[in-house]
C-alpha cells in the first residue's frame, strides 16, 4: 500500500529535523549498503539517505534501486538527499503512525 498525498506530507514534516544515516558515495548501490539501509529501516521506519559525487539522472536511478531493494517507499528526494520509510508490520510495533488518509 502506497502512502497518501496527506500521509507524504506528514512524512516529508517528520523527515525535516534527521540527520542522513546511510551515505551512498563513488561505488554506488552495494550489497553492504543495501543490508544496512534495510536494518536502518527497521529499526527507524524513516531515514534520510545521502548520495554523493552523481549526476541527476544517476541518482534517480540508484534511488529507484535502493528502494525496490529494500521494499520501501520514496517520501522525497531534494538534490543529493533522499528521505525512505518503510512501515513495521503490525501496529503495536510501529514508532511512526500515519494519519488516516
Amino acid at each position: 500500500m502506497s502512502p497518501t498525498d496527506k500521509q507524504l506530507r506528514f512524512l516529508r514534516g517528520k523527515a525535516h529535523a534527521l540527520k542522513p544515516i546511510i551515505q551512498i558515495g563513488q561505488h554506488g548501490l552495494t550489497p553492504g549498503v543495501a543490508a544496512e539501509t534495510q536494518r536502518a529501516l527497521a529499526d527507524h521506519e524513516l531515514i534520510k539517505v545521502r548520495l554523493q559525487g552523481m549526476e541527476r539522472e544517476s541518482r534517480d536511478a540508484l534511488v529507484e534501486l535502493l528502494t525496490q531493494a529494500t521494499k520501501s517507499t520514496l517520501v522525497t528526494r531534494i538534490g543529493h538527499v533522499a528521505v525512505l520509510f518503510r512501515a513495521k508490520p503490525g501496529k503495536s510495533t510501529a514508532r511512526i503512525v500515519l494519519p488516516d488518509p
